[in-house]
Formats: C-alpha cells, structure tokens, sequence
C-alpha cells in the first residue's frame, strides 16, 4: 500500500506508509487523478503553500468561522484548523457512498417510526427492547405522534472511514443535531479563492447548493398547506459551540435565525415575534437538544427553549427538524444492529457495512472486550466528539484499567470496536508535508426524497500517528472533492 518518497515538488519525500492514501490511491491502484493533482501540486512551493495557509486562516478568523472549546475557558472562539491539500473521492467511491448513505437514513426513518408507532421490530426480536426504553435519547412523549412524512431525521451525518485495504465502513450515524456542514461549504470557498490553479484540468462537482436543497427539504415537511411555509433556524445562543453554523445556515437558507425568546405559542401554534406582529411559523430546524427544547414537559430549568412547543408539535402545527426523539437511533449499541435493520425494514444488505461492535451489555461482548482492552477502542453509547474514548494500543496502563472499572460500573453505557487502520491524506504539518489519518463525514437532507451533499466534510488528526480527528480533540479539516466521471476528458475550469 505504500506510497513512497520518489516524488516531485511538494509531495517530495511523501510516504502514505501502510495506509490507503485518499489523494493518490495505493501503489497497486493509483488514483485515476493522481497524475493531474501531482502536477497542480508542483506549481507551487512549501513556502508559498505556509503563505497562503496563513492568508486562509486569518480569512476564516475574520469571516467568524469559529467553534467554540467548553473546556477552555479563556478561549472563545477558535478556528478550525484548515489544511489546504484536498481529499478526493473517484465518481465510483462517490456512488457507494451516496447510495450507502440513503439507504442507512431509510432504515433510520422507518425504525425511528416503528419504535414510536407499532414496536413491530421489537415485537420481532431483532433489537432488545431493553436497548430502546432504557436508551436515555428515548422520549416516549413521541409515541404515536404523526410525523409528516415519515420524516424523522430530516438532516443526518454518517460518519464513514476507509480502512487499509481501501473499504469503506461506517464508523457512526448522527441523527440529532449533526454540525460541520458550514466546514465544507466554506472550505471549497476558500481553496477557490487561496488557490484557484489547483482546480484547473478537473471536474470536481460544487457543494454551494446546501442552502437551497436544505430549505427545499424543510418546505416539503411543513406540516400546513401554505405556499411559501415559514421556515426559523432555532439557535441556543451565541454562546454555542456551533453558533457560527447557525448564523451560515440561515444566511444560505434565507431564513430567520431565532433564539427561544423570539417564539412564542398560542393556542397551539407557534408564532415568531417580529416588528410587523406575529407571524405563523411552520417549520422549526432547530439546533437545541431535546431536553432544552420545552421546559413545560423536559427540564423546567431551561431557558433556551419555547414553553408549550412540544404542544405545537404534538398536535401537528408545526414541525421539528430533527424530531424530537431521534437520539435513540444513533446510539452506538443501537448502532451495531443497523445492518439488521436495514434487512429488516428494507430487505438489502448494506451497502456501507458497521466496523465490528461489541455490546458491553450482553455478555459475550462483555467478556471479549474486558479481556482485549488492550487492542480495541472503547467508546461511551450517548457520547459525541471524541469524548470518553479509549483506544487500546494507545493507551498507558493506568487508562486500561481505568476503563476496565467504568465498564464493569456501568456495562450498558459501553461498547468496543477493533482499531481501523483510518487512510490517510497529504497534509501540511510542520515537519513538511506528511500523512495525517482521515475520517468523512457526508450529510444527507431527507424531505420528499433524500439529497446527500457531494463530498462532505473530511476531518484530519494533525497530531502525529493520531486517530482521533474531532475538531474538539484536536482536529482540522480539508476540501473534499468527488471527481466527476471522464476525469482526463473533461475540460478545464469546470470546477465550482
């Protein structure tokens, strides 16, 4: 699989080791682009590469594309370290994956409907119950309310990685309020202003259309006959680690960005206060968890939410995207039992197969994992970013066993995974150019029909032989790139 140091230019001395290099291909199956990306790549120097990186991050600072670190305190805002080497994807990698990815948010759908409708796949045996009502993302508020459409998780990221041998396995779903989408669209933006050459001689397809395919969505969910349904992005605040997210999505949507305060319910509708008076709202993305999304039925102490919201909802005046509830389908131990699912709702296999999972709370997976720590990843079921994760081989003694004695204290909230060896991408690292692991993240827009944006975000893991690519551990991103077909015969300058 190696890809060695015989080349040119900037790649001079790059080496992919035993990894799939997701630039170049492998040394048994070049990427069919390679030849043009290496040429681009040696116009220009490792010092006008640094030049323009740091142009770009400042560009990023200034255009407030920032997260926020809750552990740092002192620290607000802070960019998403952003690495100007893309990621690419052949048109045949960009089809599995598409269909991949429609085919999981189906199964979604159709379980989360299930689950909060008959329990046929309960009743059926193929997921425990106890894994459903014990899960704390289950809110039996939801059973038997109609969802229009059927349409449950309106917005879904799928977390994808590429092992050695070039597979693509799906590493988790996010199926409640999945961010980073902003990344892609603005990290395109800013290799097409920092380094336009590169693009020149390939048919990459845009990504620019989110805004218009996402309002496109929320329209086809309104729950009212209006011809043009009022459409709110409902944000926590400027104090959320994603509030830059917010304010992008509804810029690109064109629709009004709202905190809780600025909505109210009357007679079970929802109205959004304006200078002009009220205004009916229709449909609410909403960027709040469940619990802080009505504090008349979850946590009375939440000031971010809409008293009487989930009355609105409930009786059908408005809809919610991501419905309330859908936390329990991209639970890891929910998770192992996807390709199941889809089996069962769909009658297929999976197209995109699950890593390998070991349920902590049933015995045999239990018992494989207490006695292989040392070799798996071990991963809290609710927990997101990164956080709480034990990789084995990585890992001092002392961690081992500190995971050891959390999984015998609380086995249900865990489950393991063997270690992938992630693929890597060319990176700019101080040493020079260098393989960082990489993991993709495409998103998926479901209303009449499921859209997935071309690409998505591709994270990398800047620090040296790490596997943990969360922005919040660490991590930075690039352009991702799905080549369109006919690669050497396409004209140039048909990128977007």
């Amino acid at each position: 699989m190696t890809l060695a140091s015989t080349r040119a230019g900037l790649l001079r001395g790059y080496d992919s080791g035993k990894y799939y290099c997701e630039l170049l291909g492998s040394s048994d199956s070049p990427h069919p682009a390679s030849a043009v990306i290496e040429r681009q790549l040696s116009t220009i120097s490792e010092e006008e590469l640094r030049s323009r990186a740091a142009v770009a991050e400042n560009d990023l600072l200034d255009l407030g594309v920032t997260f926020t670190v809750y552990s740092e305190k002192m620290a607000i805002d802070r960019i998403l370290p952003f690495d100007m080497i893309p990621r690419v994807l052949t048109a045949a990698d960009w089809e599995m994956i598409e269909a991949g990815v429609i085919q999981r948010v189906s199964a979604i759908n159709l379980f989360l409907a299930d689950i909060y409708g008959p329990q046929n796949v309960l009743k059926d045996g193929i997921v425990p119950a106890d894994l459903v009502f014990g899960n704390p993302n289950f809110r039996r508020e939801m059973q038997g309310v109609k969802v229009t459409g059927g349409v449950y998780v309106a917005i879904c990221g799928i977390d994808i990685v590429r092992d050695e041998l070039g597979r693509f396995l799906v590493l988790e779903d996010n199926a409640r309020t999945p961010s980073g989408v902003s990344y892609v669209v603005e990290n395109r933006r800013m290799m097409l202003r920092a380094w336009p050459e590169l693009f020149e001689g390939l048919p990459i397809r845009p990504v620019d259309d989110y805004g218009p395919q996402l309002r496109k969505a929320l329209a086809e969910l309104s729950p009212t006959s209006a011809s043009a349904p009022l459409i709110v992005l409902l944000s926590p605040g400027v104090f959320n680690s994603a509030y830059f997210e917010h304010v992008f999505l509804a810029r690109e949507m064109g629709v009004p960005l709202v905190e809780g305060r600025d909505l109210t319910v009357i007679d079970g509708k929802v109205f959004m206060r304006t200078i002009a008076g009220l205004s009916r709202v229709d449909t609410i993305y909403r960027r709040i968890d469940d619990d802080f999304l009505d504090p008349r039925v979850f946590r009375s102490d939440s000031v971010l939410g809409v008293p009487g919201l989930m009355e609105a909802y409930v009786s059908g005046h408005v809809q919610l995207a991501n419905a309330v509830g859908t936390g329990v389908a991209d639970d890891k131990a929910v998770y192992a039992y996807m390709p199941r699912l889809i089996r069962y709702y769909l009658g297929e296999d999976a197209i995109l197969s699950n890593v390998d999972t070991h349920i902590c709370a049933e015995p045999e997976g239990l018992a494989f994992t207490l006695a292989n720590l040392e070799n798996l990843v071990v991963k809290p079921v609710g927990a997101s970013g990164g956080y709480g994760v034990m990789i084995g081989p990585r890992a001092s003694k002392a961690e081992i066993e500190e995971t050891r004695l959390k999984i015998l204290d609380d086995p249900g909230n865990f489950i393991s995974q063997p270690v992938i060896n992630l693929s890597v991408c060319p990176t700019l690292c101080p040493e020079g150019i260098a393989a960082r692991h990489v993991d993709l993240r495409p998103f998926a827009i479901t209303g009449n029909k499921t859209w997935v944006l071309p690409g998505g975000l591709t994270r990398v893991a800047l620090r040296k032989n790490s596997l943990v690519v969360n922005s919040s551990q660490g991590g930075g991103s690039k352009d991702t790139w799905v080549l369109m077909p006919e690669v050497a015969k396409a004209p140039p300058g048909v990128a977007r």
